[in-house]
């Protein structure tokens, strides 16, 4: 379950408050899309953002949205306490997991983070995925803290930052990780634009950003990996690097996706909550072109193949 391709769906709003109707709209593209399981409220969802009860809504409509697909649900916070209780209402919503990062304003030791997962693994029943985003969480795993947390009983992934460029290093930093933790745990790659290299250097998933609104490029990247078609794979990232290179000019992929959502009529305009302001009217002509040199406007949702 903790493998392939897992979509990062956005948390559209509209008025400062959740779109219920366009998160169901997403959920239910990529349930179409047969993507291999849907992650409601990550960092592209803005749980860091959310209310509690906002939260609860959100996890219970992806869930009920997904068919078959499993849910897992971001449910990180600044106290154990809001985690433990974001655990309670993903376990009531029927997800499959849930995800967690360890949030902070307060520098983080490691014994602060590897407490966190303790108590959490201890009161939940759900599967747990580690999220190292150090981007946004300002706190870094060691090699040794993932081997402590990777021990605990729930473990079931750990989503890692981008591998290096270097495919030799690419595949010495994830043996590294591999060698630290138990069989069971599977290493997810995040970061849209390493993810063939991370796929390639043995990551059994990829946390995907783009996969949760545009499903079809992150599958086919995706599945001619899982096959050993490590070739095609990275091409069809190279085809997509003008979508990569928006992430990277545009501060991040948060906004570049929620443009595209909204330029295809997946997301209301201004989708993201505040202080986040969209992208300028400028940069949106940018992506739009990307978008129609790639050949994103229309895909075909059905498609699971490379």
């Amino acid at each position: 379950m903790f493998t392939g391709l897992s979509a990062f769906p956005l948390t559209p709003l509209a008025g400062d408050a959740v779109d219920g109707a366009a998160f169901i709209r997403l959920v239910e593209r990529l349930a179409a899309a047969q993507v291999d399981s849907i992650t409601a409220l990550g960092s592209t969802g803005s749980y860091a953002y959310l209310g509690f009860e906002e939260r609860r809504r959100v996890a219970r409509l992806a869930v009920e949205h997904a068919g078959d697909t499993p849910v897992f649900v971001g449910v990180g916070a600044l106290r154990t306490s809001q985690v433990l209780a974001n655990a309670e209402e993903a376990e009531r919503a029927g997800a499959s997991g849930i995800l967690l990062a360890p949030m902070t304003y307060q520098p983080l030791t490691d014994d602060d983070v590897f407490e966190l997962f303790r108590t959490v693994t201890t009161g939940t029943s759900l599967p747990v995925i580690v999220y190292d985003n150090p981007a946004t969480t300002h706190f870094t795993f060691s090699g040794e803290l993932y081997g402590r947390i990777a021990e605990l009983p729930g473990i079931a992934s750990i989503k890692i930052p981008p591998v290096p460029d270097d495919p030799q290093q690419a595949r010495a930093r994830v043996q590294e990780i591999r060698n630290r933790i138990p069989s069971h745990v599977t290493i997810g790659v995040s970061g849209d634009a390493k993810a063939a290299a991370g796929l390639a250097a043995g990551c059994d998933a990829w946390y995907s950003v783009i996969g949760g609104t545009l499903p079809e490029p992150a599958l086919r990247i995706t599945r001619a990996a899982q096959v050993g078609r490590f070739g095609e794979a990275a091409a069809e990232s190279e085809r997509l690097a003008p979508l990569w290179q928006l992430f990277a000019d545009f501060g991040g992929s948060l906004r570049v996706v929620a443009a595209i959502a909204e330029q295809l009529g997946l997301a209301p305009e201004a989708c993201l909550p505040l202080p986040i302001q969209g992208l300028t009217a400028e940069q949106r002509a940018r992506v739009a072109e990307v978008v129609e040199e790639l050949g994103l406007g229309s895909p075909d949702i059905g498609h699971r193949g490379p």
